[in-house]
């Protein structure tokens, strides 16, 4: 029996991705033999499926940093049939992960797939959801509530900043969203922003300090954007940070830290333990609007994911995808 896996490989013939048929006993070590029904496309499998970045750590790998699927066999405490997730854990990094038919993992890799989820919304939620929690919740802990100055949440139109509108508003936040694609401000509005905010106008150079505005904020972006939203957060409150797709570097001062009390939380949700995973599901279970998943994910055949991949870079895809294996 074979899997069938989307192999990425760097060596003297270059940096290359294609499908391989791969006997099921030549697959990574683990506890768990999963058969895949979905994956999704993250940023990160973007840059891993194209080689525009260095995610990948080990060659060859198999991209796709989330899965579901159901377990082959009994294994490991998991009953044979029993539908499972991963998201996170290396996967297209340091292990193969989820564009492939089948995949070994770790027992302690994997969660039951949470109640009231089936397999779609799982995958429609994935990395990108749940590190949007995460964030919510990290602002949570710091004080950050509904009520008052809005909630800003940069790069709305991609999946993490997607799924931060649905949860915060969901929460009651009043929630200004940002992107550098004014054509889908009516979409981000139907996810329940109440404002809209163009990228360009918190890109450029701002001061150190600027009138206070928001509550706090979920930033997938970082560079300039993350030090303007810094100097404009109301004294007390906090950003969560979970991206650097505009730059790395925060061009900032040490003025609303020490001046206005103002918290940068920083969120890797790859490695979440297993108690603070479990958690966070529960919070989605809870917070997330499940019936607006279908506004935000769509299903595209992993046969397409190269080219869908290249659309992710190039900031012309709204929400998230979905990936059958299969197709």
């Amino acid at each position: 029996m074979t899997a069938r896996v989307l192999l990425v490989e760097n060596d003297d013939r270059g940096y290359r991705a294609a499908f391989r048929d791969v006997a099921l006993s030549e697959l990574p070590p683990g506890d768990v033999l999963v058969r895949v029904r979905y994956s999704s496309l993250n940023y990160k499998d973007a840059l891993a499926v194209t080689g525009a970045g260095k995610v990948v750590r080990r060659f060859p790998m198999v991209p796709g940093i989330d899965l579901v699927g159901e377990v082959v066999d009994a294994a490991a405490g998991f009953a044979g049939g029993q539908m499972v997730l991963c998201t996170g854990q290396g996967l297209g990094e340091t292990r193969w992960g989820g564009y492939a038919t089948h995949c070994r993992l770790p027992a302690d890799h994997l969660i039951a797939l949470p109640e009231g989820f089936d397999a779609f919304q799982a995958m429609a939620i994935g990395t990108a959801g749940f590190t949007a929690m995460r964030c919510v919740m990290a602002l949570e802990r710091h004080g950050v509530a509904p009520g008052g100055r809005p909630l800003i949440v940069t790069g709305a139109g991609g999946g993490v900043g997607s799924l931060a509108v649905l949860i915060a508003t969901r929460l009651g936040f009043a929630v200004t969203a940002v992107s550098g694609r004014r054509e889908i401000e009516p979409w981000l509005r139907e996810l329940g922003a109440s404002a809209f905010v163009e990228r360009q106008g918190l890109a450029a150079s701002g001061p150190a300090l600027a009138s206070e505005r928001w509550c706090g904020g979920v930033d997938a972006v970082g560079g300039a954007i993350l030090a303007n939203l810094l100097a404009q957060v109301a004294h007390g409150g906090a950003i969560a940070c979970c991206g650097m797709a505009a730059a790395p570097e925060l061009p900032t001062t040490v003025f609303p830290f020490i001046l206005r009390e103002v918290a940068l939380l920083g969120i890797a949700s790859g490695a979440t333990p297993p108690a603070q995973r479990a958690e966070t599901w529960r919070r989605l279970a809870r917070d997330l609007p499940r019936e607006r998943l279908a506004a935000v994910a769509s299903v595209a055949g992993l046969s397409r994911v190269a080219d869908l991949a290249r659309d992710v870079l190039a900031g012309r895809v709204r929400g998230r995808y979905v990936i059958d294996v299969a197709a």
